[in-house]
């Protein structure tokens, strides 16, 4: 899953691609770079961010999913707004990814209906919200307490007639977590994959990954965000979130051939 962020303001690659012929360049580098999914974000999340009006959101998305819906690639709407998903929806959206956990009033309603189709769901976990959630996070057991979560979630879906088939879970690296937080929840990612349901992980570029490094900046931590990536992958990740995608391709095709003794065709 290549990062697409439409956003000023994102922590990583904020004002890079805020322009519609900037992104859609940057969705073609990705495409050529062999990207499966493009998630497209028009609100960062970054931590103490600010929330963003509806309809500016909608003005940043949607161009682009219209644009990009025959792109031969799965689109993904990184949204936890029910209006902006129901459009994205409308538009040709494949995916919606809720940082929110489609807790937020009429979400649920908003991809259950009969016009989101079988789309896919990512589910989220995240303490608090954006504004707040590194103000000292705190976990009786970060493992557990992830895994309750995503399963109460589940749980919620299920009820609303959404089928697993449809459901990814996120355990959200950087959302209302420490280093150290971080760090469990990849070390037992396995015990993460509730009712056996498929993770996305995303640690591309991430404060914990600078931490490790001694502080150096997001755009330093390409090399960092590929050891990520591979440990993921071997943890069990179905799908890694990243800005570098051209170098996560490579390094999972060695990880894959090494794994598997052959070279995939």
């Amino acid at each position: 899953m290549g990062i697409l962020n439409v956003t000023p303001d994102s922590f990583s690659d904020g004002g890079q691609h805020a322009g519609r012929d900037a992104a859609l360049r940057h969705a073609e580098r990705m495409i050529a770079e062999d990207v499966d999914i493009i998630d497209i974000g028009g609100e960062s999340s970054r931590p103490g961010s600010a929330a963003l009006p509806l309809e500016q959101e909608l003005e940043r998305v949607l161009p682009l999913v219209e644009a990009l819906r025959d792109c031969g690639r799965a689109l993904s709407i990184d949204t936890y707004k029910p209006e902006v998903m129901r459009a994205a929806l409308a538009a040709g959206a494949d995916l919606i990814n809720d940082i929110w956990g489609f807790r937020i009033p009429g979400a649920v309603e908003a991809v259950s209906g009969a016009d989101a189709g079988q789309a896919a769901l990512c589910v989220m976990h995240m303490q608090r919200d954006p504004q707040t959630m590194q103000e000292h996070p705190q976990y009786e057991d970060v493992v557990r307490d992830v895994a309750d979560f995503l399963r109460e979630r589940i749980g919620v879906l299920r009820d609303a007639g959404i089928d697993d088939a449809r459901i990814t879970l996120d355990p959200g690296f950087g959302f209302g977590k420490t280093p150290d937080h971080n760090l469990r929840l990849l070390g037992q990612l396995p015990q993460l994959a509730v009712e056996g349901l498929p993770l996305l992980v995303g640690l591309s570029r991430k404060s914990t990954l600078g931490t490790i490094l001694g502080g150096r900046p997001p755009q330093e931590r390409v090399a960092a965000s590929l050891a990520a990536a591979v440990c993921a992958a071997e943890r069990g990740a179905y799908i890694v979130r990243v800005h570098d995608v051209a170098q996560t391709v490579d390094a999972l095709k060695i990880w894959w051939a090494i794994r598997h003794e052959t070279i995939a065709s």
